[in-house]
């Protein structure tokens, strides 16, 4: 096969029977939550997030991500020079390490403790021949106050996820914009911007299996944000094989230095892409990995 026709293969999303494996894991953490005594009776939010929300996922093993978001207590991030008190906000008692705990009942209770490992930021409830792997995160809301007022005459927000991982810190994510900017450039590139996150996703496992490594630990989320980042105008050729080129090239030569790319944020741009210190990857890293996968496919 050409690459031509290697990429073509690997941009089609997963298959009907992979989607369904999915949604059955998706479902069963619904059910769990639902049908427990302590969570069903708190303002709690479940849904998909990360690659398989996105449609941007690519292996039948692919971990379902879960959130379960808490909307009862928050964590907020106010302007400087702000408090709590401006927006009318409170403290609450109840801990975030308490609400993972319930999380963490709910889930044994469900499935039996042989199904679920705790990690230290999510909860592992492990694949069937029903279902993937499922990845569940308990998090509380997060708000992000603007400093202004809404058109209802509210504090302005921007909504988020946050949560503390055992060993400490706090990270927060905002799915909600990762999905619709996703959503918005897909439609504005033709459907390609996901076809080359896809193929992106496949040449690093690609690359992987050969022990390549300038690949191993490249996030699928990393690779979502660098696409996210190539203009609109690389994608749409006749052949997506000059998609993945044009897509590639910019942004390997936008990581040569950080001053190329020091305004880039994640696919929600909300967050810096590589910025922020507490970040898994490093301008570096996504530099090799481009690097690699040029040299790999023998792009010129």
């Amino acid at each position: 096969m050409s690459w031509e026709d290697t990429f073509r293969t690997w941009a089609n999303p997963p298959s009907e029977s992979e989607r369904e494996r999915c949604a059955n894991a998706e479902k069963a953490i619904c059910d769990a939550f639902n049908s427990d005594e302590k969570l069903s009776q708190k303002n709690i939010l479940v849904f998909a997030q990360g690659s398989y929300k996105a449609n941007t996922h690519v292996r039948l093993d692919s971990d379902v991500d879960i959130c379960i978001m808490l909307k009862d207590t928050f964590f907020a991030q106010y302007p400087e020079g702000h408090s709590q008190e401006i927006y009318g906000n409170t403290s609450s008692s109840f801990t975030y390490g308490e609400f993972k705990n319930l999380v963490e009942s709910a889930l044994i209770s469900h499935f039996g403790s042989s199904q679920v490992t705790r990690g230290n930021k999510a909860f592992d409830v492990h694949a069937n021949s029903y279902r993937v792997d499922a990845d569940v995160i308990p998090t509380f809301e997060h708000r992000r106050y603007t400093g202004r007022r809404g058109t209802d005459g509210n504090h302005h927000y921007h909504q988020g996820v946050e949560f503390r991982p055992d060993n400490g810190g706090s990270i927060i994510n905002w799915p909600d914009q990762s999905y619709q900017n996703g959503v918005d450039k897909n439609s504005q590139t033709s459907r390609r911007y996901k076809s080359v996150v896809r193929i992106l996703k496949r040449l690093r496992n690609k690359m992987q299996e050969e022990d390549i490594n300038d690949a191993g630990n490249i996030a699928s989320f990393l690779i979502e944000s660098l696409v996210w980042n190539a203009p609109k105008s690389y994608f749409g050729h006749d052949n997506i094989y000059d998609d993945v080129r044009e897509v590639l090239a910019h942004i390997y030569n936008a990581t040569i230095k950080q001053e190329n790319c020091n305004e880039w944020g994640e696919v929600n741009e909300l967050k810096y892409l590589f910025r922020d210190a507490i970040q898994p990857w490093t301008r570096d890293q996504a530099h090799r990995f481009l690097s690699a996968a040029w040299d790999y496919v023998s792009f010129k």
